[in-house]
């Protein structure tokens, strides 16, 4: 009978221990995370939406100057159907894009981006975007998805890493 006690008082001690550190996990997930971040709504969704409209602002308009601004030194550029790309090579990549002839514009696909917490970096961002242009007359468009890794640097948010597939 004792020894039966014992074990239950140990199964008991051990199935509340687990308990409580379940519980504590939680709490602590809670209190970094906004109650209100979801990956499609919140501050965080919010704040990196905005960020994505910057960047995208400038590669729309060409300017280069304004475009490095969004991207960290350290920059690392996946791209299916290219390769990768440090933060020099993707800069000059803009570069000699923003001289052709033709105009390439990017559009986020209407609710496709969601946006996750990264815990004391910044967040990961997904969604398909649009790159259109008119070459020797013809209208073109492609539908690519991608993820950009975003850091919170110093209160500045900077690509580090960006994939980008489906070409």
């Amino acid at each position: 009978m004792k020894t039966t006690n014992k074990f239950l008082t140990s199964i008991l001690i051990i199935v509340t221990s687990f308990s409580l550190a379940s519980f504590t996990n939680k709490e602590t997930v809670n209190k970094e995370t906004s109650q209100t971040d979801t990956p499609t709504s919140g501050p965080l969704y919010n704040e990196i939406a905005h960020m994505d409209t910057l960047l995208f602002d400038a590669f729309n308009s060409r300017n280069i100057d304004r475009l490095k601004q969004f991207f960290d030194t350290s920059l690392e550029l996946y791209q299916d159907n290219i390769g990768v790309r440090n933060y020099k090579e993707t800069i000059d990549a803009f570069s000699n894009l923003f001289k052709m002839d033709y105009v390439l514009t990017r559009k986020l696909v209407s609710g496709s981006m969601e946006v996750y917490p990264i815990k004391g970096y910044g967040a990961i961002q997904t969604g398909m975007h649009v790159f259109s242009h008119i070459e020797n007359g013809k209208y073109q468009e492609g539908t690519y998805k991608f993820m950009q890794i975003w850091q919170k640097k110093d209160g500045v948010w900077r690509v580090t890493r960006e994939i980008t597939y489906g070409h």
